[in-house]
């Protein structure tokens, strides 16, 4: 009885849990809407600076909305929101709207066609792209915000 209790708490200090890391890792990949409201928005239709780093950040933001969904997360629509968020604060128009979109639809498509359910090897694509898209967030926002 001893033993067992041992190896339970044993086990039990050795679980980290693991969404409640992300939330930190979340509030970065969200500065990235604020980040794109300061920066002012274009007349034209031209390419940005930073638009292959905004076609990667929609194309995980799908991925994510995907993933998320299929391992039980109870977010809903969040990352989807964050997408429009994101539209909405740089206000892209034609072309670089419709690429934007295209990514993130990219990310959501490509998961759906691989995964059907959570697995162990969905749970770590989820880590990594919550950190590459917070990493994303934080060099855009070091490099454009005001």
């Amino acid at each position: 009885m001893l033993q067992a209790r041992l190896a339970s708490a044993t086990a039990q200090r050795h679980m980290t849990p693991v969404f409640p890391i992300f939330a930190k890792r979340l509030f970065a990949l969200l500065m990235l809407a604020a980040a794109c409201a300061a920066v002012p928005a274009r007349a034209q239709d031209a390419a940005a600076p930073f638009d292959g780093d905004l076609q990667r950040l929609a194309e995980i933001l799908g991925t994510l909305h995907y993933l998320r969904g299929i391992c039980g997360s109870n977010e809903g629509a969040k990352w989807r929101n964050q997408m429009q968020a994101l539209i909405d604060a740089e206000t892209p128009a034609g072309d670089r709207r419709a690429r934007m979109i295209a990514g993130f639809n990219r990310g959501y498509n490509g998961f759906q066609q691989t995964y059907r359910t959570c697995t162990p090897a969905a749970m770590v694509a989820i880590r990594r792209y919550i950190d590459e898209g917070s990493k994303i967030s934080r060099d855009l926002t070091a490099r454009y915000a005001n």
